[in-house]
């Protein structure tokens, strides 16, 4: 038989992704911005499913002389192993790390030390620069390379480089914007300085690309993507008017902004086209205040509830467990606000001390404790034991699997047939209650799997 060969590239731009139906769009910006170097790179995606061995054979098949990888909190685990494979089977092979795991607090990161370069924010122009300089013989003595922030009309598009395959089973994603203005203590866009948009005449001309391909699946990564109402308008409209069977838009959005105008165009989308991910974090002031995270909760709670009562909006709000000065009862009286104003999906996650994040100024004073390895999860605070968060978190995990997922619906309604579904009855279930034990005993085939769940 003869055997297949694998084309040669310099360059090799690496990802390992949550799972196969996520896409790397940094690593596609980096390619299309690589510029006459674009030629002599590949992309090489993988995924956490897959083996390090089975990922690391990938990324040497083309006998790169420079391997670029993305580093982010779900493959850091993953990501320095495959590093320290990468350095034993191909010592000469140089290593270029970048993504926000790398971005900051890096002097005191294994994975670090053992690759050759790490790129430290936006990486268009310094990996293209390195790469350059690597590839014409000349071997930098600075490890650590800053990126750069230039204006959005200076970058390349990558929507080309989605490949059919892509379009066919994979998330599209885009932006119109990078950058966040507020400072909400717990993430990394805190640390952006201000917002950049893309021009919209020519990013409409590569999502019409796109949609006369066949793509379907779009989901816009703008961190607050109704920050400027004229420009969210533009591209809701651009949608709306070529609407086709299986269209998917996914937007994050501020929730207290929501004027009239734009709530008139969601309204006009047939029901399950767009999905809204809505960040809460926390109804209290108190806590709202000491994170930093400016919202109005009226007018939150208004457009929560128009969403639902007019729209056909599917709104995916979150909550965070282990906020500053968050405990059982606050954070508990916040989600039953929030599941009465008809959210189709509540995600509930488990605060992170993300890298460089400001999160980490409450450390003494709210007695902040965290899991040392990725992803950075709050194990205690002085307003919740360790037993707590340890309950908490099986509440996220069984709110996901029982009641976002949509499939027991006709279970939950026997749990709490004598009460409406809040916080503690849901909470007490999953840790224990006997009673409904004891109701989940009697029921059909479907609730006997909610049985199982609940068991889990």
């Amino acid at each position: 038989m003869e055997s297949v060969q694998t084309p040669t590239a310099n360059i090799v731009l690496a990802a390992i992704n949550a799972r196969y139906r996520h896409t790397s769009f940094g690593l596609r910006y980096l390619m299309a911005n690589l510029g006459v170097l674009e030629t002599q790179a590949v992309l090489v995606e993988t995924s956490l499913q897959q083996s390090t061995d089975g990922i690391v054979e990938r990324i040497l098949a083309p006998n790169p002389k420079i391997v670029g990888l993305g580093v982010y909190v779900w493959n850091a685990v993953q990501a320095l192993e495959v590093v320290r494979r990468l350095k034993e089977q191909s010592p000469d092979t140089v290593v270029v790390l970048g993504g926000p795991e790398v971005s900051h607090e890096w002097e005191d990161q294994e994975i670090v030390g053992l690759a050759d370069y790490t790129v430290c924010g936006e990486g268009e122009a310094a990996f293209r620069t390195l790469c350059e300089e690597l590839l014409a013989g000349t071997r930098p003595e600075r490890r650590i390379w800053p990126g750069a922030t230039p204006p959005m009309e200076e970058l390349a598009f990558p929507y080309r480089l989605y490949t059919e395959e892509d379009l066919a089973n994979r998330v599209i994603y885009v932006e119109a914007s990078r950058g966040c203005p507020y400072k909400c203590q717990f993430c990394l866009s805190s640390l952006d300085k201000g917002v950049r948009m893309v021009p919209l005449q020519p990013f409409f001309e590569q999502l019409q690309t796109l949609l006369d391909r066949g793509a379907k699946d779009f989901k816009f990564i703008d961190r607050t993507f109704n920050l400027r109402i004229q420009d969210s308008m533009a591209i809701l409209q651009f949608f709306l008017d070529r609407l086709r069977p299986g269209l998917s838009l996914h937007f994050e959005m501020v929730p207290d902004r929501l004027p009239e105008e734009l709530r008139g165009l969601l309204a006009a989308f047939p029901p399950g086209v767009v999905q809204l991910e809505i960040g809460i974090q926390s109804w209290d002031p108190v806590v709202g205040k000491l994170i930093q995270r400016r919202q109005n909760l009226e007018r939150t709670e208004e457009n929560l509830r128009y969403l639902a009562a007019h729209t056909g909006v599917h709104v995916h709000a979150d909550l965070i467990v282990g906020l500053p000065a968050e405990d059982m009862e606050t954070f508990g009286r916040g989600f039953d606000r929030l599941h009465a104003l008809g959210a189709a999906e509540i995600q509930v996650g488990i605060l992170k001390r993300l890298r460089g994040t400001p999160i980490a100024q409450h450390d003494e004073t709210h007695n902040m404790v965290y899991n040392a390895l990725p992803p950075y999860d709050v194990l205690s605070t002085s307003r919740l034991s360790s037993v707590e968060v340890a309950v908490m978190k099986r509440f996220a995990r069984f709110w996901d699997l029982i009641v976002n997922s949509g499939n027991f619906v006709q279970s939950i309604r026997m749990l709490f047939q004598d009460q409406s579904l809040h916080f503690r009855h849901f909470c007490r279930s999953v840790n224990g209650c006997t009673r409904a034990w004891e109701r989940l005993t009697t029921l059909t085939y479907t609730s006997w799997c909610a049985r199982c769940l609940i068991t889990w």
